[in-house]
């Protein structure tokens, strides 16, 4: 099974797609991701369809679990859309922050490119890039990759982001972002690295304890307007991040890198939306200390209602210091 059902309570949409409940736990003498076993060539970086995918091009048609004619109440629709695996390198033991910054760049190419190719799709309304990392958010596969999800229905925290930015620029006449961008750079504490286009913070409102914004510092709505100079500065910023992190406690730091870009194909839906979406991207680490999780509970999957129990001030500073420690590293 593979489709789309309607949440009528929260006016949204769920990927049910059973057919991933099939993926293999791979054996640890074998990776589909590394050119030796035969599966991809040889590569710098790559990108190919996920052999599991909650979305397709050409999805079946939904089935109707109610009655002959569906119901009025639980809709299903067709799951369309595209999942795609990125792979970072071909070096099995690798991860972004290890990678030169001219090999990120390579990444941040691909990224690029395969976001136009989606949205190339008329029927995608949103393109998403993603890593998860560690076995802590779920990861099967330790070979660095991430993934990339083309969504026919917008998801609902970006419509929420949407909004907001859209109110934003009507009462204040600039982007929400921008400002943000001021805001943290004017105050400074909670900023622990920045570069000629990208800023690093911790936001004010961080509801993750190590949660870390990656903003682009000129007004774009989305990663394929970065020019070359911009790219590059986006692959030193994602290498200097990741790597803090795994900095801060001296072992592999577990977390979900979320890129958010302005929806695709959606003008008429959102009108003005370049003028107030901007491209960034969120950091979910799940540790809140060196030994801690940080777990979603009742209160943050229940009712959305986060709270974190950390300063996000106190760890905006640790994690600068995590910062520092990196770049004298040489790594």
């Amino acid at each position: 099974m593979a489709e789309l059902r309607w949440n009528p309570m929260i006016d949204d949409w769920t990927m049910v797609a059973s057919n991933r409940q099939n993926r293999p736990q791979m054996p640890k003498d074998y990776c589909p991701f590394c050119p030796k076993y035969g599966k991809v060539p040889e590569y710098d970086v790559y990108a190919y369809d996920n052999d599991f995918p909650a979305l397709s091009q050409t999805p079946p048609a939904p089935e109707q679990p109610y009655t002959d004619k569906g119901s009025s109440l639980y809709k299903v629709a067709p799951s369309h859309g595209k999942c795609e695996v990125i792979l970072y390198s071909p070096e099995h033991n690798a991860s972004l922050c290890l990678l030169s910054r001219e090999h990120i760049t390579k990444l941040v190419d691909l990224w690029i490119a395969r976001f136009n190719a989606m949205k190339s799709d008329k029927k995608i309304k949103y393109v998403y890039p993603f890593e998860n990392r560690g076995a802590m958010v779920g990861t099967t596969m330790p070979h660095p990759h991430g993934q990339m999800y083309g969504f026919s229905v917008m998801p609902k925290k970006i419509e929420l982001e949407l909004e907001s930015a859209r109110k934003y620029k009507e009462t204040h006449g600039k982007c929400l972002f921008c400002a943000m961008n001021e805001e943290e750079t004017a105050f400074g504490e909670r900023v622990i690295y920045e570069n000629a286009h990208f800023l690093a913070y911790v936001p004010f409102f961080a509801d993750y304890a190590y949660g870390v914004y990656i903003s682009a510092k000129e007004h774009k709505c989305d990663i394929s307007e970065l020019n070359s100079s911009e790219r590059a500065s986006l692959a030193d910023i994602i290498k200097v991040v990741t790597g803090c992190y795994d900095e801060l406690f001296g072992f592999m730091f577990p977390y979900m890198m979320c890129m958010h870009n302005a929806p695709v194909n959606s003008e008429a839906e959102y009108p003005g939306l370049y003028d107030y979406y901007h491209f960034h991207i969120e950091f979910y680490p799940p540790m809140r200390s060196a030994d801690k999780q940080q777990f979603m509970a009742s209160s943050e999957t229940g009712i959305w209602a986060h709270c974190n129990p950390t300063s996000p001030e106190e760890k905006a500073a640790e994690l600068r210091e995590a910062v520092e420690r990196f770049l004298k590293s040489g790594k």
